[in-house]
């Protein structure tokens, strides 16, 4: 599954996106919450719509934005503590740009990246702190097992060992089940809020035999909350 799937999907079903994405509502709730300093100077990467600056409950100085998804940007709330980038966060030209932040925050954003340790990297040489919520294979489970594809999310043991080269970390790793009244609803979700990162890997006719036979009331979604300080 390509990033760009996945971005073309948010950008399309940006108008949307608010009314679908419950779980990622959660998700940022917690991932702020467990944030025990008031960082003053912010990066949040995959900013979307603004989920992260809308939960933040300290006064800060200025929050940096970046997203690929032009039109979650404009929808993204406009300050003069706000500077918003419309850029991928994995270019290699963004961090030379950037300036040195307290805290770099990604909520339901970094399962996307295609180099994880490139990315680490970059970010532990221009912030102090992390606060990272990530979509990882316990995701779809079900849907998985039954198509026999394999997840394009990342493991939770693999992903803490990589995030502890680089930060000193403490995590938690949560389980969530979203519950539908029906089968197509449960695929009409996925769809509208994006989570699917744009997947087109069934046929349409398997799609329509997974609707039929997909086992569960809900959906399943596993999410490693990291927070931490950078190595030095």
């Amino acid at each position: 599954m390509s990033l760009k799937s996945h971005t073309d999907e948010f950008s399309k079903r940006a108008k949307t996106y608010g009314e679908h994405n419950i779980i990622q509502k959660k998700v940022v709730k917690k991932l702020i919450e467990g944030i025990r300093s008031t960082p003053q100077n912010i990066l949040d990467l995959g900013c979307g719509e603004g989920a992260v600056l809308k939960e933040i409950p300290w006064k800060f100085r200025h929050l940096t934005g970046v997203d690929k998804a032009k039109n979650m940007c404009l929808l993204h709330p406009i300050k003069s503590t706000i500077t918003l980038i419309n850029s991928d966060f994995e270019d290699p030209a963004l961090f030379e740009h950037l300036d040195h932040f307290d805290i770099t925050i990604a909520s339901s954003s970094l399962q996307w990246a295609k180099e994880l340790p490139i990315l680490f990297e970059n970010i532990a040489q221009h912030s102090d702190e992390i606060a990272f919520a990530i979509f990882c294979d316990g995701t779809f489970k079900s849907i998985y097992e039954i198509t026999g594809l394999p997840s394009f999310l990342p493991a939770t043991d693999s992903l803490i060992a990589l995030l502890s080269r680089y930060f000193d970390i403490h995590h938690d790793r949560l389980f969530y089940k979203l519950e539908f009244d029906d089968n197509l609803s449960k695929f009409r979700y996925i769809k509208n809020s994006g989570v699917s990162g744009g997947n087109r890997q069934l046929s349409y006719a398997n799609t329509k035999k997974l609707i039929a036979a997909y086992p569960h009331s809900y959906l399943e979604f596993e999410v490693l909350f990291v927070w931490g300080s950078v190595k030095r």
